[in-house]
């Protein structure tokens, strides 16, 4: 394989973690050409939730197209690409493998590497296409998988210091948002409605133990679903604005006051803000108030960076490529694949 290494290598990445299908081309590690998705979320409303099988099978059907308006987008032919790039885990097993699949034809025909991209890593690396990063600092990653809080003690070097031990933030959001009638995903429904409230129902905070980083959302679902069930024995009816702002508020506290506590610990000179539910109106909000309070700069990746893409897995494959640590075609994806683990051979 060629391997013309530099600073502005020329990445085409690919991104079917979960329900979107997802090609970028991108310049350098930061700038970005093109960043294409496909959206499956009307397709898994009617479920209340992703459906694995049905997630991968438009991942079939999508991924040529997507390749292709990436690279007319781009405007570059696919013999000025550098690497290709690919979403190695974690995710979705059968959505990974199209991915994979993807990637590694286009790595072997075009003659280029392969950059096997851990997920997390590419939405913590969202906040470089919009910045530029200081270390340590410390990212807060808030998805519907996942809630953990990671140090980035230098570029690319991860340590993960607080994780959810149940449901993740966004599942709860998704939870929360079925019980109340509202639709798929029900995160944006209830941070619009929480906005829209006038008074909340107050909801307990899962702190843990008082030295711990780790979240906890199980419980503050099924407070809410009691809080509904209750009203509903006595024949009342609670606003649904009102469950979703003492649900958001909740949630947001402790999100923040982590965030905050572990950014102080460990000399943080930038909290970042990464996953799905950066997008939150509400979350953002709450954490730039709280880091000009403390003289913290936030950054916070652009709409279109918070949520599943590919722009995402090149920001993080750059710390590869410009390493010369590349893939082997021969790579599985993994559905389990840990942060540390992906990181090894960056320090």
């Amino acid at each position: 394989m060629t391997d013309s290494r530099s600073e502005n290598g020329l990445l085409l990445a690919v991104e079917t973690s979960c329900d979107e299908t997802s090609v970028a081309i991108v310049e350098g590690g930061r700038r970005v050409l093109a960043n294409c998705v496909s959206s499956q979320m009307e397709t898994h409303e009617r479920f209340g939730g992703v459906v694995p099988e049905i997630a991968s099978r438009k991942h079939v059907e999508s991924i040529t197209r997507i390749v292709e308006e990436a690279i007319s987008k781009a405007g570059i032919r696919p013999s000025d690409l550098s690497a290709v790039a690919v979403t190695q885990g974690p995710g979705l097993i059968g959505s990974l493998l199209v991915g994979a699949a993807a990637a590694k034809a286009l790595s072997l025909a075009l003659d280029v590497p392969l950059i096997g991209v851990h997920h997390i890593a590419g939405h913590i690396y969202a906040n470089a296409l919009v910045a530029e990063l200081q270390y340590p600092a410390v990212a807060l990653v808030v998805s519907g998988g996942h809630t953990e809080l990671v140090l980035l003690e230098s570029e690319g070097k991860f340590r993960r210091i607080g994780q959810t031990r149940d449901d993740a933030a966004g599942e709860a959001y998704d939870k929360v948002g079925r019980a109340l009638g509202l639709p798929y995903p029900g995160g944006p429904h209830i941070d619009r409605l929480a906005h829209e409230a006038e008074e909340e129902i107050p909801m307990p905070r899962a702190w843990l133990e008082p030295d711990s980083y780790d979240f906890s959302f199980s419980g503050l679902k099924s407070a809410v679903l009691a809080a509904l069930n209750q009203a509903r024995m006595k024949g009342q009816t609670l606003n649904p604005a009102h469950v979703a702002r003492g649900f958001q508020e909740s949630v947001i506290e402790v999100l923040v006051a982590k965030a905050l506590r572990a950014a102080s610990e460990y000399g943080a000179k930038q909290l970042l803000l990464a996953g799905g539910v950066a997008a939150n109106r509400g979350l953002r909000a709450a954490l730039k108030s709280a880091c000009e309070a403390a003289g913290l700069p936030l950054i916070v990746p652009p709409f279109e960076y918070c949520t599943d893409n590919a722009a995402m897995i090149a920001a993080a494959a750059h710390l590869k490529w410009k390493r010369g640590r590349t893939t082997p075609l021969e790579m599985k994806s993994e559905p389990m694949l840990s942060l540390e683990k992906w990181a090894e051979d960056l320090a």
